[in-house]
């Protein structure tokens, strides 16, 4: 597949193989040579994915640049890897080379011991750089064959972000205060300064990164000697990228700058919001929490998608009866519903679904929140405030001011926000609202411990939606994609997750449950007499996402636990 005075892979020798391997037929042939003429400089292999070809080998499965390559691999006798960032130590992979060596041969290491270095490339017969880099390494160099476009994008960002850490950390000052005068330098980012562009040349990586991983949270975390930037995927944390400590603390000076949060001060925790603009032209909006630790302020990014506002139910997981009956809750005039759950367990996700399907020009909606977590010109949202005495409970009673048809609340934290939360019930509003509880029955119980009146409970209550997260089944494994041997599903990494889904209990409390409820109410004849009305439990409601395929029961019991 190369000639001998040029080792570079040659298109039409490529094609020979293919057509010997009775992947292609001779008329397809002619449709890639004429593509590869328009796109001369492309690796071969991309010249064959851009005409989406059908493998005619295996029939209904194209001709992708995983496929050609996994080929290739296989044809040359190298191992094949798909190269997942996430896995690989970006500092000391991106140390060991420099940028000009390694897009000069197309090269990019991805792994590295004390008994040797992985090299990947595209190009399984060039080796003119092997022997200098085997001498300058000392070590071994073990060859891998990668996707072009991985090798060549990775390469070209990864080493690009490593000269912008390296650079900020040359440019730095010992002094904190320093540090941040650095960073004020440039307001806006088009006019940063040269000490400055290293930093924004992190910050806009490392959010675009997230978003590309599909992350729900970055976690920027000062240490002693290294402060540590990870991800939450799915609902797990990943590490990313080990900053020097000083780069860290200017990384979470430039985001409180972005998100207009008080750069000077360190001692209190701050909130702050940021938007950002994808090069595609979409938008993701991002809350900014601060935490002061002994090494610096720890900073955590919630990253929201404006367009899952537009999402409906379906992709949160609620379908079937369930569904009718929420919907059914939600056409209530009056009365109050709420959501359970922990944090993080998709409460927000529903709430707002709920709220945008209330959101019809002929109604009120007004919320109130602490932050407010997505914003929508259709409701009237309000932010709680503190420091100017606007708490949940002083925000409700200015909202019954204002005409509300609908009330969100975002948390019933304490005594005078529940009062004031049935109040509004009571005179004929409805209210939306979250409680943390383990499940559907134990709002009631808690809503008493808050101090509600047991008849007030009984007269406002309309229905509680306890839910949780699992990961789903990742659809290419499941549907039995062919992988590689050894390699790992590029889809979910290997863990056999790809996204997540939600578990639901929904109570509607009967004449009989609401007969039940009293002076030291007991919890577990509340949830017998909600399962003998027809309560479809947390756990039941898992059992059932595994029996079609969404999850597997290890998920569920982590969930439900």
């Amino acid at each position: 597949m190369h000639t001998p005075d040029n080792p570079a892979l040659d298109l039409k020798r490529v094609l020979q193989a293919l057509l010997a391997d009775q992947h292609l037929h001779a008329n397809d042939t002619l449709q890639v040579l004429e593509h590869a003429a328009t796109h001369p400089t492309a690796h071969p292999l991309e010249q064959l994915a851009a005409c989406a070809l059908e493998d005619r080998r295996h029939p209904g499965q194209p001709l992708d640049l995983d496929r050609l390559c996994q080929w290739l691999a296989n044809k040359v006798g190298q191992p094949y890897l798909r190269i997942d960032p996430l896995q690989l130590d970006l500092p000391q992979v991106t140390g060991l080379i420099s940028p000009a060596f390694a897009q000069r041969h197309g090269i990019l290491i991805v792994a590295a011991d004390a008994s040797g270095v992985t090299v990947a490339s595209a190009q399984p017969y060039q080796d003119d750089w092997l022997a200098d880099l085997t001498r300058s390494l000392g070590r071994p160099v073990r060859r891998v064959l990668a996707n072009p476009q991985q090798v060549r994008q990775a390469g070209q960002s990864f080493h690009r972000l490593a000269q912008s850490v390296k650079g900020a950390q040359h440019q730095q000052s010992a002094s904190l205060g320093e540090l941040e005068q650095l960073l004020e330098l440039g307001k806006r980012q088009a006019e940063a300064s040269a000490d400055d562009a290293h930093i924004v040349h992190i910050v806009d990586w490392l959010l675009q990164y997230a978003i590309e991983q599909r992350a729900s949270d970055i976690h920027l975390e000062p240490r002693r000697e290294q402060g540590q930037l990870r991800y939450r995927i799915d609902g797990l944390l990943h590490n990313v990228y080990a900053f020097p400590a000083g780069v860290t603390l200017a990384l979470v000076s430039r985001l409180k700058h972005l998100g207009r949060m008080d750069v000077a001060e360190k001692r209190r925790p701050q909130d702050g919001r940021l938007q950002s603009r994808l090069p595609g032209g979409g938008e993701v909006e991002l809350r900014l929490s601060t935490l002061p630790t002994p090494f610096g302020e720890k900073l955590v990014l919630r990253l929201f998608d404006p367009q899952q506002l537009q999402e409906g139910f379906d992709r949160l997981g609620l379908d079937g009866p369930q569904l009718e009956q929420w919907q059914s809750l939600l056409r209530q005039r009056q009365g109050i519903i709420l959501v359970t759950g922990p944090t993080g367990s998709g409460k927000t996700s529903t709430l707002y679904a709920s709220l945008k399907l209330l959101a019809t020009p002929q109604v009120n909606l007004c919320t109130i929140e602490d932050p407010i977590e997505r914003l929508d010109p259709a409701f009237n949202q309000l932010q709680v405030q503190p420091a100017l005495d606007l708490g949940f409970a002083n925000g409700v009673r200015a909202m019954l001011r204002q005409d509300p048809d609908i009330i969100m609340i975002g948390e019933i934290r304490d005594r005078e926000t529940a009062l004031v939360a049935v109040q509004a019930a009571l005179t004929g509003h409805l209210v939306l609202s979250t409680l943390h509880t383990n499940d559907a029955c134990g709002a009631i119980t808690r809503l008493q411990e808050l101090g509600v009146a047991d008849y007030l409970i009984k007269a406002t209550l309309v229905g509680v939606m306890a839910q949780r997260l699992v990961r789903t089944l990742c659809a290419d494994c499941r549907g039995g994609a062919a992988l590689p041997e050894g390699q790992p599903c590029r889809t979910c990494r290997g863990t056999g997750f790809h996204g997540r889904t939600g578990l639901f209990e929904l109570l509607v409390p009967s004449d009989s449950l609401r007969a039940l409820i009293g002076p030291g109410s007991d919890l577990a004849r509340l949830r017998r007499q909600a399962v003998a009305d027809g309560l479809l439990d947390l756990r039941r409601c898992g059992e059932a996402k595994v029996a079609c395929g969404q999850t597997r029961q290890e998920e569920v019991l982590r969930a439900c636990s």
